[in-house]
């Protein structure tokens, strides 16, 4: 099983390297309206695997449980939101659709404080990833190993967009081919560290996975309303980073179907 661990929380890690890499590939920065759909897709796959994933499981753990099935999912919910809210204004981070950074004032450099922000949305996709691991090497739960497998590589599809969304800008401002990949590869590290200490709470605290997984589906859904949707609608032709997370809501809901 502890294959199996490594696995399920290396996936996710290696869509953003890959995707970093494009930076070896291309020339020119990506244009504004394959970053909407790039971006429109990852909101999309991250919607579905909240409901599909996270959600749902949630909700059928908990009456397995004999508790009432909402309380969990809604609570988990709202503290996933509570927790990057947090996060949100205690860490100084520069989104790509904005000029001025949020958070505290900071004297990073903006390039460092672009890795933030995405090293900050990375942290719900780690945890649900972990989470997900955690219930389907638990007995007597809903979750399966190939449900498992089906989030780590939908995350990985929405990651590989991401890492080249971070590594490309990075490349634009003057920073060598090589560091703006290890930059953009970098701010994936963090999905790996946040699943496997997720996946460690988790079997000290068994009756709590259906509040954890609610919490990182609000985690992520605070990501994607606070984050990818906005950056998605950039430019004159919004409704491509609309079709995008059409797509990738499809994808992540077929994968977690079939698969789970």
């Amino acid at each position: 099983m502890n294959s199996f661990i490594f696995v399920g929380v290396m996936i996710p890690f290696m869509g953003t390297t890959l995707g970093a890499a494009m930076v070896f590939l291309l020339k020119k920065n990506i244009k504004t309206s394959v970053e909407n759909l790039l971006l429109g897709f990852a909101a999309g796959v991250m919607i579905a695997a909240a409901v599909w994933s996270l959600l749902i499981p949630s909700m059928d753990m908990a009456k397995e449980q004999g508790i009432i099935e909402w309380v969990p999912a809604v609570v988990g919910f709202a503290l996933g939101i509570l927790f990057l809210l947090i996060l949100d204004n205690l860490i100084p981070h520069l989104h790509l659709d904005k000029n001025e950074p949020e958070g505290p004032k900071s004297k990073l450099k903006k390039s460092t404080m672009l890795i933030l922000a995405v090293t900050l949305h990375n942290i719900p996709e780690g945890m649900a990833v972990g989470v997900v691991l955690a219930g389907a090497l638990t007995e007597n739960t809903t979750m399966t190993i190939s449900g498992a497998i089906a989030l780590s590589v939908g995350i990985a599809i929405q990651n590989f967009p991401e890492g080249a969304i971070i590594s490309m800008p990075l490349l634009g401002q003057g920073i060598s081919k090589p560091r703006s990949f290890s930059y953009g590869m970098l701010s994936g590290v963090v999905e790996p560290i946040a699943a496997v200490i997720t996946i460690m709470l988790s079997s000290l605290i068994i009756p709590l996975l259906p509040y954890l997984l609610a919490f990182a589906a609000g985690a992520m859904m605070y990501v994607v309303i606070e984050e990818l949707i906005p950056e998605s609608q950039q430019g004159e032709h919004t409704d491509i980073g609309t079709i995008g997370a059409a797509v990738g809501f499809m994808l992540m809901m077929i994968l977690d179907v079939t698969l789970g």
